[in-house]
């Protein structure tokens, strides 16, 4: 397998398949056993959180000001009108 310039490498599809990797989907680790041996694995999904920006629009109104709106988008409570 040939690593490029910027240090990637493809991993193989049937690999990927039967890691349950999905592109833009899944995290992985490179994790080393006590011998020195690397190794992949999926990460953890405890260690994923969600942008607040991917759930501001849930919570937008169309009666804020802006203030509030970016108040929301910096996770900072809001201003009083």
């Amino acid at each position: 397998m040939r690593v490029t310039s910027k240090g990637q490498v493809t991993i193989p599809q049937n690999v990927r398949e039967s890691m349950g990797i999905q592109p833009a989907q899944t995290e992985i680790e490179f994790m080393q056993d006590e011998s020195g041996r690397w190794y992949i694995v999926k990460a953890s999904k405890a260690q994923k959180t969600t942008s607040r920006f991917r759930t501001a629009h849930k919570m937008g109104k169309l009666m804020m000001t802006t203030d509030q709106i970016m108040a929301l988008t910096r996770g900072e409570a809001w201003p009083s009108s």
